[in-house]
């Protein structure tokens, strides 16, 4: 995609974090399956479910714009991921891993965080309402899930590794 104005930056945006949120629907299944605090486990199953609704907020927002709902591959959440992903296979401690994943996760709220942000600011500045309201329902979203990963990890997690 050629950027040449703010409203194609915009778009290139939606679509990269598009892409994002679909790479972690299909990886908070193995995540969940590798760890073992029953806490943990259910947060990445709720966020499973939760970020299906984000897919399709993102798609209405496409919809919004007359754009079609397309992801453009996202190096930063393939890296994150990637990293995940080499940890379930070389650690052997259940409880260092599932310390590693929660990390992990959080390092993707941060980046959804960041790129929310970003697109409801900019949805405000170029005019589009309805997207800005759709956005941040995410953002808040990613926030909240944010704050229960840190509780977890705080509470549990990183005590039953240590």
């Amino acid at each position: 995609m050629s950027i040449k104005t703010k409203e194609d930056l915009f778009i290139h945006g939606l679509r990269d974090i598009y892409y994002a949120e679909k790479r972690i629907v299909n990886a908070l299944p193995k995540m969940a399956e590798k760890v073992d605090n029953t806490d943990l486990k259910a947060a990445f199953e709720t966020h499973k479910t939760e970020t299906e609704e984000q897919v399709r907020r993102l798609e209405k927002v496409f919809e919004q714009l007359g754009k079609k709902a397309e992801g453009e591959e996202c190096p930063a959440i393939e890296g994150i991921i990637d990293e995940a992903e080499e940890l379930m296979d070389e650690i052997k401690d259940k409880d260092v891993l599932t310390a590693a994943l929660l990390a992990g996760a959080q390092a993707v709220e941060h980046y959804e965080i960041a790129r929310y942000g970003t697109l409801c600011q900019w949805a405000s500045e170029l005019g589009h309402e309805d997207s800005r309201k759709l956005l941040e329902e995410t953002l808040e979203e990613e926030k909240n899930t944010d704050k229960k990963l840190t509780k977890l990890a705080e509470s549990q997690v990183n005590k039953q590794a240590a």
